[in-house]
């Protein structure tokens, strides 16, 4: 059911926001459409089964699409060079071939007439089989929440990591138990750095766990067990940004995870990535976040922790209202839009709760059928964690008055330390006697038309439709080098990751995005059967 409308917001002026929104996405789509990276094309050969490294951890994905950009470069894609020489060669396999092609031994080439045919049906054939193994891990998923049952919202959301995944395991199963529905772990730091996704099962990372598609199997099987156990499903999060989000994207999809990470903006200003590289990264790894039926979340609350989150709340509805255009787009459906916010008002400030409600229900009445992930306060946390549970506990309050979808817990000792296992269960303590305590509470919450948290509401969405005309009057690429968002300056020509774009040629060929491009992947799922 979708929430109630509460703050007589004027649709008239909640429909010149999204149309400014709109406008202003509109060159990021079209510069999405008109070039490649590098990860975009690794992605493809990933989908199409290769995987695998070679001794030093290099995987064999970066090494043929290595070899083509060497010889032949990538304006064309991967696509007719490297199948058609896996019909002119011996090799037998994408691994194979890769293999040779690391010890220089592939020639490859622009194949043209019959040639060129027979290798862009291989390739689409190769697309096509991924693609399917994607829409069966969908279904299986759908079968599993019939058999197991979905938990009400608000969901509990809760992070673990410990770098070794054989201890993310237990870790993620014993938050189950105590009352987490979705689960993230969270990546080790700098892997968005990283132009390659590491293979495996690995047992060390820093401040987190390295996603490699090994790692996300692993999880999701652990995660299965304990929701037939518990009798509810367990969502699994992971984090598709950075250097490798069309791959680390593509991964998650053929491992069934449920939510990721998914906003290029948090790549570009708190990792310094090259803005043009990562719109092109996202936009096929919305496509395959669509496809498979998995939630995005994005990373607005991040922008609160650099910049005032009094001043700069109309920056997060920016925000989000051009995420909202941009998975729209990629064939996203608002059910998978998990839209990021949070609680990062100072609380000496007067007046600061009433604010975090105003925001709150702003985004909730924004966005009616959107999965919002409301984040905790974490840049007010001061140490004195007695303090901090309280600050938590009107967090998770304001996210139960206003209708949040998704709450992500707040630990007392943010800031002190990486919390305990027991700051993780008395969190949980927290957000489960606010949860149950006020019920539906959220029906009961009706701001006064006139008063100040209806004002608050009205007043911020004012002036975020002053930001979307001078966004989408200067571009979007000037206004993140201007330092609109979180304050940092991001150039469009500077960053890492610049040089994996590659403009595409009238002839360009990936088998993917013309699948992605032309079928509904909200339909593709329902021709499907997964056997019990």
């Amino acid at each position: 059911m979708a929430p109630q409308r509460k703050l007589d917001l004027d649709p008239a002026v909640v429909a010149t926001a999204r149309r400014l929104a709109a406008r202003a996405a509109e060159p990021i789509i079209d510069m999405a459409r008109t070039n490649t990276t590098v990860s975009v094309e690794r992605a493809l050969l990933r989908l199409a089964g290769l995987s695998g490294a070679d001794d030093d951890g290099n995987p064999w994905a970066n090494h043929l699409a290595d070899a083509v950009r060497a010889q032949v470069g990538l304006e064309n894609g991967v696509a007719l060079p490297v199948w058609d020489a896996l019909l002119r060669g011996s090799s037998g396999s994408l691994s194979a071939l890769a293999q040779e092609a690391a010890r220089g031994r592939v020639k490859f080439r622009h194949p043209a007439g019959a040639d060129a045919d027979r290798a862009r049906e291989a390739a689409r054939r190769a697309a096509r089989g991924g693609i399917t193994r994607i829409d069966r891990r969908r279904a299986e998923r759908d079968r599993m929440l019939r058999e197991v049952g979905d938990p009400p919202q608000p969901w509990i959301y809760l992070i673990v990591a410990t770098g070794d995944i054989y201890e993310d395991i237990p870790q993620a199963q014993a938050a189950a138990r105590e009352g987490a529905d979705v689960v993230a772990v969270i990546r080790s730091t700098g892997q968005s750095l990283l132009d390659f996704v590491p293979e495996g099962a690995t047992r060390e990372g820093y401040a987190g766990t390295y996603a490699t598609q090994e790692n996300f199997r692993l999880m999701r099987a652990a995660l299965d067990d304990v929701s037939r156990e518990l009798g509810r499903y367990v969502r699994l999060t992971n984090y598709a940004s950075g250097l490798c989000m069309p791959e680390i994207a593509t991964l998650a999809g053929l491992e069934r995870l449920d939510m990721m990470l998914n906003d290029c903006m948090y790549g570009i200003i708190f990792r310094d990535i090259n803005p043009r590289r990562t719109f092109i990264d996202q936009r096929f790894s919305r496509q395959i976040h669509a496809r498979a039926g998995i939630v995005i979340n994005t990373g607005e609350d991040n922008y609160l922790t650099t910049a005032d989150a009094v001043d700069a709340a109309h920056t997060v509805v920016v925000s989000q209202l051009l995420n909202e255009r941009f998975g729209h787009e990629a064939g996203l459906s608002d059910a998978q839009l998990g839209l990021g916010h949070a609680f990062e008002i100072n609380p000496a400030i007067p007046e600061s709760f009433r604010m975090e409600l105003a925001h709150a229900q702003l985004v909730r009445e924004l966005f009616p059928d959107a999965p919002l992930k409301y984040m905790p306060p974490t840049k007010h946390m001061t140490g004195n964690i007695f303090a901090g549970y309280l600050l938590d506990a009107f967090f998770n309050l304001a996210g139960v008055m206003t209708g949040q979808s998704i709450i992500l817990i707040g630990m007392m000792t943010e800031g002190i330390h990486t919390p305990w296992l027991s700051d993780r269960d008395l969190a949980l303590e927290n957000v489960r006697y606010v949860r149950d305590a006020c019920g539906g509470l959220a029906e009961d919450f009706m701001p006064n038309p006139d008063g100040y948290v209806a004002q608050r509401a009205r007043q911020v969405l004012s002036e975020s439709i002053e930001l979307l005309e001078k966004v989408e009057g200067d571009g979007l690429l000037t206004a993140i080098a201007e330092g609109t968002f979180g304050v940092t300056r991001r150039p469009a020509d500077a960053g890492k990751g610049l040089d994996g774009v590659v403009a595409r040629d009238d002839g360009y060929f990936n088998p993917a995005i013309e699948i992605l491009d032309t079928e509904d992947p909200q339909g593709a799922n329902a021709r499907l059967e997964v056997p019990a």
